[in-house]
């Protein structure tokens, strides 16, 4: 390590629960992480075996010092790491990308609080509740609040002193209901202060515990025959109740917990959070980190764990999740349900982290057509199994009708992509009568002869339209020229869009929305089109040729040279004599106006 030695280092770190830090040469802080045993992880950095991928080579390289924080628990080692990866945005550590500031509802920390939505915290004592990731549903529950609580929404100083010396007068918003007047003595603080308890209670997803004691005191009001506020407290019972119906998702004895799930690729992770209290999902939000060290599943839902309940100041005893993370903490039960209402709960979180990984990579994919291009090609990679990517694909397709006129097509796809330039068509010379595998064959040993003799660079992968016999065709010509190792060559069959390997007994079969899938009938798709084209045109050629071949005097050369210069049947019946002897002799051209003069008295 040059001028670090490691091995000192390694000397003075306890085995005990903490967190490390890496150094550069320049003293910048590189990476952040934590540990059960601080001596044991801090070591295996420097374990060649453990060297997995390229990155955490680079980052070892470059460590020239290394710090630690001894911590009591692993909890608190788990929680430390969160927030000074969050101080210090370290190269190589996981990049938390949240580019939205989301709002919070306040409470404001003054007599007779007000209740909005804000986007900024100022640390005055208020309370704050949220974020909210979907800023419809906080308007939906601001609106419910506004509704069913009358409060005040102007910026007064209603101090004791203030409202007793008469300094204030009721605005329009009491004369239209939607106050009721503290700054006038017209409510007291101590009703104002319930109804902000019970609006607590609400947005803390307790609407159960308020709609039982609104309905006792709905009781209540109808016994002692007050009907007018029996009315009152019906119609804000029956708002609550149809609030609660509408964001009550799983069995209200669900009572706190909090649910994470994940999805990921390459580069990126993406983490959905579910706050759910009494059957209410109350909070969600879904997060994106940016891989550095190609860090698994695992620590990233756990460095994703740390933070969500940081942020939403959480402190749910149960969290729902995928798999166990690597957290040894008794204060929280980690679950990972196979049935029932919390499989639910993680199902719903899954659907949410998917759609919001679509989402993020379309958007970008948008932006940056190349980044599509390479994900769909390694895509393609690991679900056919191959070593490269398959930039440059070709496939292949037969036509003839009942055994005549028989055609190969080949199209080519470059960066998944049709190169229509160098689309060929093959006009078969070798078999005779309708053997599609010896057309295979002779179209596949022609298209690659070519290519060898001509120096240009193979294609990656290899497509035949049709089973295990057109298939075994196009390897035989492979063989021949040997080259079957430095292509992958797949059949695909049209019945139950089977993927065969030479060899393999068994199709493979990939998901009927497989990017790769799609890829691979697009190509056997313009295959056929491209085929087919050309195939009529020479068929429709080959049956005009007949028809004139049937002329007295007209063999297949005359034939030719005639639809050649016409273009058509119809042109060649209305010519001169004089036009027709631009092609044929005399003797010709008067066969050919007698012959068409006698069709068309017949006709």
């Amino acid at each position: 390590m040059n001028d670090f030695d490691y091995r000192e280092a390694l000397k003075k770190i306890p085995h005990k629960p903490g967190v490390y830090q890496f150094w550069d040469t320049d003293k910048e802080l590189i990476y952040i992480g934590k540990a059960k045993d601080l001596r044991n992880r801090v070591t295996s950095y420097f374990n060649k075996d453990t060297q997995v991928n390229a990155k955490t080579r680079v980052l070892v390289s470059k460590i020239r010092n290394i710090t630690f924080t001894i911590v009591d628990t692993e909890v608190d080692a788990w929680l430390l790491e969160n927030s000074m990866i969050k101080k210090h945005q370290p190269r190589y550590n996981v990049m938390l990308k949240d580019d939205k500031t989301y709002p919070w509802i306040i409470i404001k920390n003054e007599n007779f609080p007000r209740i909005f939505w804000t986007r900024r915290i100022v640390r005055d004592g208020s309370k704050y509740l949220g974020p909210y990731a979907s800023v419809s549903m906080m308007h939906a529950i601001l609106g419910l609040i506004k509704e069913t609580y009358p409060l005040r929404t102007c910026n007064l100083a209603l101090t004791r002193q203030n409202i007793d010396a008469g300094k204030f007068k009721v605005c329009l918003e009491y004369q239209l209901g939607n106050c009721k007047g503290p700054c006038q003595n017209y409510q007291t603080e101590a009703d104002y202060e319930h109804n902000i308890e019970e609006i607590k209670d609400i947005l803390n997803g307790k609407i159960g515990a308020v709609l039982r004691n609104m309905k006792a005191d709905l009781d209540a009001a109808v016994a002692s025959l007050n009907f007018e506020a029996a009315h009152k407290l019906k119609r804000k019972f029956d708002l609550l109740e149809n609030y609660q119906s509408k964001s009550t998702v799983v069995n209200s004895s669900i009572t706190d917990v909090d649910v994470f799930n994940i999805a990921s690729d390459e580069k990126y992770a993406f983490v959905n959070f579910l706050k759910v209290m009494n059957g209410t999902i109350i909070q969600t939000q879904t997060i994106e980190l940016k891989k550095r060290l190609d860090e698994g599943d695992e620590e990233l839902l756990t460095l994703a764990i740390s933070e969500f309940r940081s942020r939403y100041n959480s402190h749910s005893k149960e969290v729902i999740v995928p798999f166990h993370p690597d957290i040894d903490d008794g204060q929280i039960k980690f679950t990972v349900p196979k049935l029932g209402e919390k499989k639910k709960l993680l199902d719903l979180s899954h659907k949410n982290v998917l759609f919001f990984k679509k989402e993020k990579i379309d958007q970008y994919e948008k932006l940056n057509p190349e980044v599509r291009t390479e994900r769909l090609l390694m895509v393609m990679m690991k679900d056919l199994r191959m070593n490269q990517l398959p930039r440059h694909i070709e496939c292949f397709d037969n036509s003839n009708f009942q055994g005549k006129y028989p055609v190969s097509a080949i199209v080519v796809f470059r960066d998944g992509k049709p190169s229509k330039k160098d689309y060929r068509h093959f006009n078969v010379k070798t078999v005779e009568g309708p053997n599609d595998f010896a057309t295979m064959e002779e179209a596949v040993h022609r298209r690659y002869r070519r290519m060898l003799d001509e120096g240009s660079e193979l294609p990656q992968l290899i497509i035949i339209d049709g089973g295990k016999g057109q298939l075994s065709s196009a390897v035989k010509s492979l063989k021949l020229l040997g080259i079957d190792k430095q292509v992958t060559v797949i059949g695909i069959a049209k019945r139950l869009e089977e993927l065969y390997y030479p060899g393999d007994q068994y199709p493979l079969y990939l998901d009927k929305k497989s990017e790769t899938l799609k890829i691979i009938q697009q190509l056997r798709d313009e295959a056929h089109r491209f085929g087919i084209t050309f195939h009529r045109k020479k068929r429709d050629k080959g049956t005009l040729a007949t028809e004139l071949e049937l002329i007295e005097g007209i063999g297949k050369t005359s034939a030719d040279k005639l639809l050649k210069y016409f273009k058509s049947v119809k042109k060649i019946r209305n010519a001169t004599e004089d036009e027709l002897l631009e092609v044929v002799t005399k003797k010709q051209a008067l066969a050919i106006r007698s012959y068409f003069g006698e069709a068309a008295k017949s006709s």
